[in-house]
Formats: structure tokens, sequence, C-alpha cells
């Protein structure tokens, strides 16, 4: 994403920048936004506001990226940008969340694992930061990432509260569990694991119609079961982490 700093002209001047270019930036601060406010909303026990604002920082998050690279308006200030609000949103907000909704019993226990988890998103970014320019320098789609990224981190981390909000268990259920989940996802995004990226899904020809009358059923699990679509998907995504865990027969951290 393209750095605020503008460059110099010939004689010295600062030279405009397009707004256009802009654009990247300004969609990653309002991700940050709306993670910061999802925080806000869960310290007011809004927990299903402050769960779908988390799903709109995904979105965003997914935009700036893509805008960046069609604009050619990546920059590695833009990279940090992103990193700092990724941390916010798929980190901090997540473990406050999950902290609020079902660890509050175990107090200072249960604030210990939030906070494992925590460090785990920043340093599965900071990796992230440091390799990232000699995955550039590999030509062709990225076809795996090396440990869950940070976003299906988040998404992995809050199931117990999809299972909450979608009424499978109550508020507060299974906190030991929770805690040692959270650890659990934590782990798997420092990991060196070898996830699954969507650039590798290849679909048969055969299977297209199948896989487009599916997409009815979805589209209805988001407008009448949301928080169960949302279980489902993470769910699905954890058998996928699961094979790769298995196959790689405990070299999972190097």
């Amino acid at each position: 994403m393209v750095g605020l700093t503008p460059k110099r002209g010939a004689r010295g001047d600062q030279a405009a920048v397009p707004i256009l270019m802009l654009l990247p930036n300004m969609i990653t601060l309002i991700g940050m936004s709306l993670g910061l406010t999802a925080i806000r909303f869960a310290i007011e026990d809004r927990f299903a506001m402050a769960v779908t604002l988390i799903l709109m920082a995904g979105i965003a998050d997914f935009f700036d990226g893509l805008a960046a690279r069609r604009l050619k308006a990546e920059s590695p200030m833009g990279a940090q940008l992103d990193s700092l609000s990724d941390f916010l949103c798929f980190g901090v907000a997540p473990a406050i969340i999950v902290y609020q909704v079902h660890l509050t019993d175990l107090g200072a226990f249960g604030w210990m694992f939030a906070l494992i988890f925590v460090a785990a998103t920043c340093l599965r970014l900071a990796r992230f930061n440091v390799t990232a320019g000699n995955d550039n320098a590999v030509s062709g789609p990225k076809l795996h990432f090396t440990g869950v990224p940070a976003p299906a981190g988040a998404c992995l981390g809050l199931m117990p509260v999809f299972l909450s909000l979608s009424g499978i268990i109550d508020s507060g259920d299974g906190a030991v569990a929770v805690s040692i989940w959270l650890a659990f996802v934590g782990l798997l995004m420092i990991s060196k694991l070898k996830t699954p990226s969507p650039k590798a899904v290849r679909v048969q020809r055969r299977l297209i119609p199948v896989i487009l009358c599916a997409t009815a059923i979805v589209i209805g699990l988001i407008f009448t079961r949301p928080w169960l679509f949302l279980v489902l998907i993470s769910a699905a995504y954890l058998v996928l982490v699961l094979v790769a865990l298995i196959r790689a027969r405990g070299s999972f951290l190097g």
C-alpha cells in the first residue's frame, strides 16, 4: 500500500499524490476502526455486534490488499500499517471478546490465556513481515501459508463465541476448555504448518453445478442462521488444518 509521504518533484516541491492511491490505506484504517469499535461493544456486552465488526474488519483486510495490488500502491509503510491493524482486529479484539463471553469466571487464569492468543498473533504477523520479501521473490501464486493466518486464527479463536451466539452452548460454559482452545489456536498460528491457501483450491468441472447449487444453501444459512454458518465454516477449516497437522507428523514447529 502507498506511503503517506509524497515524493518531491524536480524543483524540490512535494508532488501531489492521486487520491485514489490513498484508498488502500483508507480501507486499512476503516478496518482498524471496526476492530477498535468491536472492543468497545465487547466491553458493553454487545457480543453479536462485536463479532460482526470483526468479520467486517476481515472483509476490509481482504479489500485493502486487493486495492493495493490493483492500483500498484503497495509500500513498506502500507504493509506495516496493515499488520498493526491486523494485530488489533484479529489478535486483541477476539481475545477480549472470548474473555468477556467465556473466561471472566476464571479471572487472571483466563486472562493469561487471552494474552497467549494475542502474543501468538503478534508473533505470526511479525514473522509474516520478515518473510514477506522472500515470498514476493517467488514467482507464481502462493499455494499455502506457513501457519494459520491471523484472520483465520481469529475465526478459530472466536469459535466458542460462535457456538454461544448460535445457542449451542451458554456463555461461560467450558471456560477451561476455551482457555486451552485459545492456546491451541495460538500454537497453530506460530507453527510451521503448511495450511491451505484459497489460490491452491482447484475444482473439477463436473462438480461446478453442485457447488453453484450449494451456494443457495450457504446464502440461506447466512441470512437465517449466521452463527451456525460460522461454526460450520470454522469447523471445516479446522478439519483442513488437522489434516495438515497429521501430515506434518510432529514437525509442525520447525
